[in-house]
């Protein structure tokens, strides 16, 4: 099991040519039917010891911290955010294992959180400003050290949280500002992603991998809000609001397969399914309308995937030079 990461490397150590692999990829691509970069390819599990090592880190993580936390709670996040560290020096740095990376990057910035809310949530009351400052510096710091693709997701998010909790500071009141900001939150994410997405249009570096957790987590910052703005969480499901709703989530999937990124539409998907399944109980009067739903959403995203390379040809092409110069080049056949 490798990644693209793995065969840069080669190339770096002189065991194959760049030649070589790019004649390796395209043969690939070729036999998949698919050019590589519409595959977005990430890595998250090299194989089952990937799981086992990730259960005996929970073990030892978790139990620890019931251990320490009954002599001192704040004594106790800050042995489980260290031990987390630890363990990445082995199964990050030295063994580059996926999943466990993963996993040690959430318990360490996780950690750090509680640790901050323990020491600091009964004596100031901007705790979680600090709490999320200093859960952006621990993302910082540990993407200094372990390079973990994951870890520029994370961190915006602490930073966006930071920011999010400076506005609840100041406007305690007020929930539109609230929404406002998570709204804008999300389109800064958006733009990191794109960012990281445009320095690796052919999708074989680390880069890439950085640009896919980004666009996970602006997704449902840039939707979420929209949703709460027109009450549908709140039960105001009126055909005006779903019709919103669906063209929105039109509009996001026309951006996904422009920049060839399936993961910006999926994460926001649930809200879409919610939507609909409300229209259709509230307006057709079928009891089962989440199973109507998920038949309808099932079958437009397999011919959305079906279809998906021709679509984007043409979405691309008539798209302005600057855009196209940022986003995966079309394979023409």
């Amino acid at each position: 099991m490798y990644t693209d990461e793995d065969l840069n490397q080669a190339i770096e150590k002189k065991v194959f040519s760049p030649e070589s692999v790019e004649a390796f990829r395209n043969m690939v691509s070729s036999s998949n039917g698919s050019p590589a970069v519409d595959e977005e390819n990430f890595r998250l599990v090299g194989g089952f010891n990937d799981i086992f090592i990730v259960i005996a880190c929970a073990l030892l993580l978790f139990s620890s911290l019931w251990v320490v936390d009954s002599v001192s709670d704040v004594l106790g996040y800050l042995v489980f955010a260290g031990l987390s560290w630890g363990l990445a020096e082995v199964f990050t740095l030295k063994r580059k294992m996926a999943l466990p990376a993963i996993v040690l990057l959430l318990a360490f910035v996780g950690g750090i959180f509680a640790f901050s809310q323990a020491l600091f949530g009964s004596v100031l009351t901007s705790t979680p400003v600090i709490s999320t400052a200093l859960s952006t510096l621990a993302a910082y710091l540990h993407w200094r050290r372990f390079k973990v693709p994951v870890t520029i997701a994370v961190g915006t998010g602490a930073a966006l949280a930071l920011l999010a909790s400076v506005v609840v500071s100041i406007f305690p009141a007020s929930a539109g500002i609230l929404m406002a900001t998570i709204f804008f939150c999300g389109c800064i994410a958006f733009v990191c992603a794109m960012y990281w997405d445009s320095s690796d249009r052919t999708r074989t570096t680390r880069k890439s991998d950085v640009a896919f957790w980004l666009h996970l987590l602006s997704a449902p910052l840039i939707i979420h809000p929209i949703f709460s703005s027109l009450g549908v969480l709140e039960g105001n499901d009126s055909f005006a609001n779903m019709l919103m709703i669906v063209l929105l989530y039109v509009f996001m999937t026309l951006v996904s397969i422009s920049i060839d990124r399936r993961a910006f539409m999926v994460s926001s998907l649930v809200y879409v399914i919610y939507a609909l399944s409300s229209l259709i109980e509230g307006y057709g009067g079928i009891g089962y309308s989440f199973a109507v739903t998920g038949v309808v959403m099932g079958a437009c995203l397999l011919l959305l995937s079906i279809y998906w390379q021709k679509m984007r040809a043409k979405l691309v092409l008539a798209l302005p030079k600057f855009i196209q110069a940022s986003v995966p080049e079309v394979v023409k056949k």
